[in-house]
C-alpha cells in the first residue's frame, strides 16, 4: 500500500478570497449613503404655516440657518449655543460676508420668548438680514 504524505496538507493558500471584503465594503457604503442625509438635518421642527417659497436667486453660501427648539435650544452648525454667543458668531460672519442672511427656524408650538430672545440679541449686535422661516406648503387655519 502506498502511504500518503503529509506534505500536501501543509501547502499554504496563495489566494485570498476577497468576496467577504467586497460584501463588507458594499454594506458600509449603503450605511453611509443612508445615514449622511440624517446627519445634515437640523432639529425636527414643525414650522408655522404661511409665507412664500424662496426666490431662486439667493446664494446658498450666504445663508446661515439657526434652529430654535420648543425647549429653547439654539442649534447652529450641529452645535448648541446661547443667544449671546450665537449673535456674536453671526455678527463676525456678517462682517466677513455683507450679503449674509440669517434664517431662523422656530417651532410653531414653541414659546415666543425663545425666538424673541434671539431676535433681540441679533438686533443688539447689528445683524440686519434676518428671516423667520415658515412652511409655505402648510394650510393656514
Amino acid at each position: 500500500m502506498r502511504r500518503f504524505s503529509q506534505r500536501n496538507s501543509l501547502v499554504t493558500l496563495s489566494d485570498i478570497n476577497i468576496t467577504p471584503l467586497l460584501d463588507l465594503a458594499f454594506v458600509l457604503l449603503i450605511i453611509f449613503i443612508i445615514t449622511t442625509p440624517l446627519l445634515e438635518q437640523g432639529l425636527n421642527l414643525k414650522l408655522p404655516a404661511g409665507g412664500k417659497t424662496d426666490s431662486p436667486k439667493l446664494n446658498a453660501s450666504d445663508i446661515r440657518t439657526v434652529d430654535v427648539s420648543t425647549r429653547g435650544d439654539y442649534k447652529y452648525r450641529e452645535r448648541f449655543y446661547a443667544p449671546l454667543q450665537l449673535a456674536g458668531m453671526l455678527k463676525e460672519e456678517q462682517r466677513r460676508n455683507p450679503n449674509l442672511i440669517v434664517y431662523i427656524r422656530a417651532d410653531q408650538d414653541g414659546v415666543l420668548k425663545h425666538l424673541t430672545a434671539l431676535l433681540s440679541r441679533l438686533e443688539q449686535v447689528g445683524v440686519v438680514n434676518v428671516s423667520i422661516r415658515t412652511d409655505p406648503t402648510a394650510v393656514l387655519r
